[in-house]
């Protein structure tokens, strides 16, 4: 069957390995990637925020927004096309790299695409900072999001490959948690520099920062053992397996890596081959849970937190302070996926995520709904926004657990080698599309449905969630280039995925 699944004839069998320094330091380092999306993400919503840099570069936002005399609904206050695509630029960018960053990722390996991600957003950030017009602003941005876009289509991947079975999702999960951190630092700059004149300047500027660290620190990792055997390098990859397990007994596992990477040459064309109905469960999980991910509204909440928290009446101070507070339960929340996930499974966090931000959006909606009404006048008690706070940081805690750690460790690690590089570029590439989406209209959203909105974004977290219960299967410490049994023994897949086919050294079918 060529171009077929490969499924070793060890199937179910745990390789030798130990859980060694070096790839616990390697992912550790390789998972920096995710500080430059959590950075961005933090540190925008922020600077759309600043008196300073409204005024620069949106000074019909800041009229409207300073306009006593408007009957403008607090609701609408933000409504700016201009001043979104600032915002939503960057995801656009992201969504047409990432299928660019497939090839180099397939072609070059994960690490050289890991640091023409840090360096897209090192010039990006750069630009940023110095930014004097709207158009270096948005050049900048671009060049930000083409950075995202490489980041995020290989270190998931690296991650998944680098790390032994059985704590492959706590290391995975490390980009998530770099995302976190990367949110954090930015609303504490935000906190820091919101009364400068030039704040704006420092918090887009530091983003250099973390480019800088994904830049260097991508030149002292070792690329993947599957990577390695991809591109031809078997002395190379024989050395680092041996390495990152640990232990010289890796001949089974170097066998099995060789039989997969024999077994996606046969593939003449990944991204036709994905859409055979074999791989229907890779692309339909890999198309639907960035999909999904967005729909939960939480990048509405992180990159806008400032300006919603504003919208609905707490002050300057407040507003970004309490973006802190949520991103510090953020950072908090992705610890508590670390610790379980290898645990508990991929399924009980999804599904327990799932429900508590059912029931915190509904909260959500139902208080705004109580104070601001449909004209959007109105505001909170002490008392009323502190509980509105806690349903928002309960709400980020259940996605930072379930849909944020595992909306990019699942399709990393579901994916066989033959067509691993174009199901991580769709995950990609939808995910920044529906990011784009979302951001874009987030605000006019907000004006025109008012309240309804957080009651949009519950319907769709029900929704995604029957459809995580009744169609992923447990993954947990399954190996990736064995993940076909998951498939073959649910009750819905089995009737796409073929029986096991295991492929020989010379690429013809062997029996298993």
């Amino acid at each position: 069957m060529a171009g077929g699944v490969f499924v070793p004839s060890s199937q179910g069998r745990m390789h030798e390995g130990k859980v060694t320094p070096f790839v616990i330091i390697t992912c550790l380092v390789a998972a920096m990637g995710g500080l430059l999306f959590g950075y961005d993400l933090g540190i925008t919503g922020g600077v759309t925020a600043m008196e300073p840099f409204l005024v620069k570069f949106f000074p019909t936002v800041y009229q409207q927004m300073k306009d006593e005399s408007s009957h403008e609904s607090e609701y609408c206050k933000f409504n700016n096309q201009l001043l979104t695509l600032f915002t939503s630029s960057l995801y656009l960018a992201a969504l047409v790299a990432s299928f660019f960053a497939s090839a180099t990722t397939r072609i070059l390996g994960r690490k050289a695409s890991m640091f023409l991600g840090g360096f897209f957003f090192l010039i990006g950030a750069l630009l940023n900072g110095f930014a004097v017009n709207i158009e270096m602003l948005i050049i900048g941005r671009i060049l930000l999001g083409v950075g995202v876009g490489y980041c995020n289509q290989s270190v998931p991947v690296y991650l998944s490959e680098m790390a032994p079975p059985k704590i492959r999702g706590a290391l995975n999960i490390g980009f998530s948690m770099m995302c976190t951190i990367g949110i954090l630092v930015a609303n504490l700059i935000n906190y820091g520099t919101s009364t400068l004149e030039n704040g704006w300047r420092i918090s887009l500027g530091i983003g250099a920062v973390p480019a800088i660290i994904m830049c260097v620190g991508s030149l002292f990792l070792g690329d993947s053992p599957n990577s390695m055997i991809e591109r031809g390098q078997h002395d190379e990859a024989r050395k680092m397996l041996k390495k990152i397990r640990g232990t010289d007994d890796i001949d089974e596992e170097y066998q099995d890596l060789i039989n997969a990477s024999d077994a996606a040459k046969l593939v003449e064309n990944p991204w036709r081959n994905i859409t055979k109905p074999k791989y229907r469960p890779q692309l339909t999980f890999c198309s639907f849970i960035p999909f999904f991910q967005q729909l939960t509204g939480i990048n509405v909440t992180m990159f806008y937190a400032p300006v919603l928290f504003k919208t609905l009446g707490f002050g300057n101070d407040a507003s970004l302070m309490a973006a802190v507070i949520s991103g510090g339960v953020n950072v908090v929340a992705t610890f508590v996926s670390i610790f379980t996930v290898d645990k508990f499974g991929r399924r009980i966090l999804f599904i327990e995520g799932g429900i508590q931000m059912l029931i915190c959006q509904v909260a959500v909606g139902v208080m705004i709904a109580l104070r601001f009404g449909v004209n959007g006048e109105g505001s909170f008690t002490k008392v009323e926004a502190n509980l509105l706070l806690f349903f928002i940081c309960a709400y980020v805690a259940a996605f930072a657990w379930s849909w944020g750690a595992l909306g990019w460790l699942v399709p990393s690690e579901i994916c066989p080698l033959e067509v691993r590089s174009a199901g991580q570029a769709i995950n990609v590439a939808v995910n920044m599309l529906f990011t784009f989406i979302i951001a874009q209209v987030f605000l006019t959203m907000l004006c025109y449905m008012k309240f309804g909105l957080f009651f949009f974004f519950a319907g769709f977290v029900l929704i995604m969630t029957i459809f995580i219960s009744l169609l992923l299967p447990e993954t947990k410490n399954i190996r990736i280039d064995e993940m076909n049994s998951v498939w073959k023994s649910h009750w819905f897949w089995t009737r796409y995925v073929p029986d096991n086919v295991v492929i020989d050294l010379n690429g013809h079918k062997a029996s298993p």
